[in-house]
């Protein structure tokens, strides 16, 4: 397996040009975010994941996480590298000061997770859960529940976790059967099973903080009746010191495809009727608590998809440059790298182009997610919020279906030898595998994005959208750039299919709901692959303006302009071309069971 390089130069033009860096530290929360402090904290952070996290990949793949006594256990290495993240702060990165954290940018870490992901998907779970967990108490809990649990988490001494599946309760939550029964002391006691638990026990950290849904007594029926509960794994004594083992425990631990290095567990809480929890938010609304942590989890995993992708594209640049087979049509006699081919260099560019819309399509999700916060005028944080909501479930699926399409792209221009275990290219597509499929299928990402997302503010949020997009071409044509005006003639004709489709669904979801659903997710392609050419467009134009600065670098603008001229002869086509099969609705699938059925 290669040596992973941070893409630290991409990241930080990718900052510049899409995630307002020089902007957001104008802002009182974000003014220490200077442009300078960013560079330095993705630095440090490619360090700490190409030297330290980055070598454990493979041994956690190998070795993968165990269970013994009750006790899960980590590869050695894996508390190695978690004493130096936790050292260097890197848990604190989005959070306030006041609990220890660094108040840094949404755009910076996401940024900063990318190279998680990059370097150790397995082992980023951890962090990626943790950060979710803290975001969730932070947001819901009480000024006490803050106080106990926050500056531990963000300090990585604990870590949280995520439980809501169940086994006859996946995707639908209102099926769960955990139970929550009052005691006099204000806690309350938690019965069940819960499975799929990411991280659910381990030995990095010295306590582990759960939140857990459960049901309480004579709570409605369905999704409408849960609660939330903060479950530790060690109660917490009055003085914050950690107390007696709380009643839970990990059962067993699933044999997956990949992700080898974290511990995917089996979770019992209160087989001895002892297990006792704390509700955080109201109770029956705990899917809201849940939902702060999964909305931002969503969009951590979309970041898992580009990390994979980055991850795979260096090692079969690597893999192509070195590789010598067939000689190369021009080439000298004798056996060319097969990077000389065309058909590789098109794998490979395709893994390029989509690498830079999916790291671009990240950054603006974030950058909504910031401005949310600090625009200067409602309205404005109104509309950032709303189009942060549009664009998760989109970051989401488009980022990690391409993550898996290109680790798979991977093995394929390793050939053969892709298919060998030793060479890592497999590693890579097994561990991304999962990522369409948890924190909520990309199929219900589909639905959420045209039932909920599409009509929000009455459309206004997607047609806003639509008309930054169209707002672009006029200036990719006067700009006077031949790239440019490829760009733009093929990026209209993807707007424009974009927009009709879009009209489409707001005009059906509510009538002709089954019609919509059925090409939800082809519609969800189409808004990530017109959105990614939108953002590599923006990118472009840039470039191009750096590149009449003095001592521009030429080959890094010109490579970033060929990837957006590439990304849009190549994808935007296909995007316009989606509107007819958005449009066909459901007519054919309505009928397919009874097809299917003998």
């Amino acid at each position: 397996m290669t040596v992973y390089s941070a893409p630290s130069r991409e990241l930080l033009f990718t900052l510049q040009s899409i995630g307002r860096l020089g902007d957001l530290s104008g802002f009182e929360l974000y003014e220490h975010a200077t442009p300078e402090t960013v560079e330095q904290v993705i630095e440090e952070a490619g360090r700490l994941a190409r030297d330290v996290i980055a070598p454990t990949n493979p041994i956690g793949d190998k070795n993968g996480a165990k269970l013994e006594n009750g006790r899960v256990l980590l590869p050695k290495e894996f508390e190695t590298a978690w004493k130096a993240y936790t050292e260097g702060g890197w848990p604190g990165v989005p959070f306030e000061a006041e609990f220890g954290g660094q108040s840094l940018p949404w755009t910076v870490t996401v940024a900063v997770s990318e190279l998680w992901s990059s370097s150790n998907m397995a082992f980023g779970l951890v962090m990626l859960l943790n950060q979710g967990a803290t975001e969730a108490i932070h947001a819901h809990g009480t000024e006490e529940q803050k106080a106990i649990y926050l500056e531990k988490m963000i300090a990585g001494e604990w870590t949280g976790t995520m439980n809501l599946t169940e086994p006859q309760a996946g995707s639908d939550l209102g099926e769960i059967k955990s139970r929550a029964t009052p005691g006099e002391d204000g806690t309350w006691r938690i019965k069940g099973q819960k499975i799929f638990i990411t991280f659910g026990e381990h030995d990095l950290a010295k306590n582990i903080i759960h939140l857990v849904l459960a049901k309480t007594p004579g709570a409605p029926a369905g999704s409408k009746g849960i609660s939330c509960f903060i479950v530790p794994k060690f109660l917490i004594n009055e003085d914050g010191s950690l107390g007696k083992r709380n009643d839970v425990r990990c059962v067993s631990l699933e044999h997956k495809i990949g992700i080898h290095g974290s511990p995917t567990c089996v979770m019992a809480f209160g087989d001895n009727d002892d297990c006792v929890g704390y509700m955080i938010g109201k109770e029956n609304r705990g899917l809201q608590a849940m939902f702060t942590m999964m909305n931002n989890a969503r969009l951590s995993v979309g970041v898992q998809g580009l990390g994979l992708a980055e991850r795979a594209y260096q090692q079969a640049l690597a893999f192509a440059q070195e590789r010598r087979q067939s000689r190369a049509v021009g080439a000298p006699p004798g056996p060319s790298a097969i990077i000389e081919h065309p058909d590789v260099r098109r794998m490979l560019f395709t893994m390029r182009s989509t690498i830079d819309a999916m790291r671009a399509l990240v950054c603006r999700n974030a950058l909504a997610i910031d401005l949310a916060k600090v625009a200067p005028t409602e309205e404005e944080r109104t509309n950032e919020r709303a189009l942060a909501d549009l664009l998760t479930p989109i970051t989401k699926s488009w980022c990690t279906d391409r993550g898996t399409d290109l680790t798979s792209l991977n093995i394929q221009i390793h050939g053969g030898m892709g298919f060998i275990e030793e060479t890592g290219a497999a590693q890579h597509w097994r561990d991304s595998r999962i990522a369409p499929i948890y924190e909520g299928t990309n199929g219900i990402q589909a639905i959420d994005l045209v039932t909920r997302k599409v009509p929000l503010q009455g459309g206004d949020t997607v047609r806003g959208l639509i008309g930054e997009i169209e707002a672009v071409i006029p200036a990719l044509n006067a700009a006077g750039h031949a790239d440019l005006a490829a760009i733009a003639a093929a990026l209209a004709p993807a707007a424009a299919g974009f927009a009709k489709a879009t009209d489409w669904v707001l005009a059906n979801v509510a009538t002709n709901t089954d019609d919509v659903l059925a090409t939800a997710s082809t519609y969800l392609e189409m808004a990530g692959n017109v959105v990614g050419g939108w953002l590599l467009a923006r990118q472009a134009l840039a470039a191009v303006e750096k590149l009449k600065e003095d001592g521009a670098d030429r080959k890094f603008f010109g490579a970033r302009i060929a990837s957006a001229r590439y990304f849009a002869e190549q994808r935007l086509p296909v995007a316009a071309a989606l509107l007819g099969p958005v449009t066909t609705g459901n007519a054919i699938l309505a009928d397919l069971p009874g097809l299917l059925v003998a």
